[in-house]
């Protein structure tokens, strides 16, 4: 099954999706199955796209006029090319300098090999530059991880003001600086500590 993308830079009818969707319907794409946005290629709220790639099932072909209708920056692009591939989607580009993808061509797989393996080059670039972060980190006495969200003041501070019947969670999870969800999982309703708290109550 082909599905299609259309995108246009600007909403204020400048613009025409007529063009792309010309295109798209000769090129075999059910008008019903073409998805649309009116919004920059930089936007990260492009609901067409979103309800495209969700739509789209292994084995179906996502069909675009051009290759910079579908990325928002190369990122973005080599991220979401190797996503349809690793979920058995196929890709098709109609025009410009991506016209060569098309998987269901040796040349078209070729592309997708390319971008799979730029994919995996900005991964490794991403776990380098984080282990080198935790490096300096630690050499200057700091360490990775979350903070810790309850401490033993702030427990006994939870445990108390939750020992109000009129207490309101929501408020004293704000006025200590914690998640609502936090201050649950660490204390009762009534204030009594939840097994979480008991490691916390034993520390020095």
């Amino acid at each position: 099954m082909l599905i299609g993308y259309v995108r246009v830079s600007k909403s204020d009818g400048s613009q025409s999706l007529a063009p792309q969707q010309d295109a798209l319907l000769a090129a075999g794409v059910d008008s019903d199955r073409i998805y649309q946005d009116l919004a920059s290629g930089r936007k990260d709220e492009r609901p067409g796209l979103l309800a495209c790639l969700k739509a789209l099932q292994p084995g179906n072909t996502l069909v675009v006029w051009k290759l910079d209708r579908l990325g928002r920056d190369l990122k973005h692009l080599v991220t979401t090319v190797d996503e349809l591939r690793a979920r058995g989607v196929g890709l098709k580009v109609l025009a410009g300098a991506g016209a060569q993808i098309d998987t269901t061509t040796a040349n078209g797989r070729l592309f997708f090999g390319i971008f799979a393996a730029l994919a995996e080059f900005e991964r490794e670039l991403i776990v380098e530059r984080t282990h080198a972060g935790l490096k300096a980190a630690r050499a200057r006495g700091r360490y990775g991880g979350r903070p810790r969200k309850m401490n033993r003041a702030t427990l006994l501070m939870a445990m108390s003001a939750m020992a109000d019947p009129l207490a309101n969670a929501r408020e004293v999870a704000q006025r200590l600086g914690i998640t609502t969800t936090t201050l649950y999982a660490y204390v009762n309703g009534d204030g009594t500590p939840k097994q979480a708290a008991q490691a916390v109550l034993h520390q020095g």
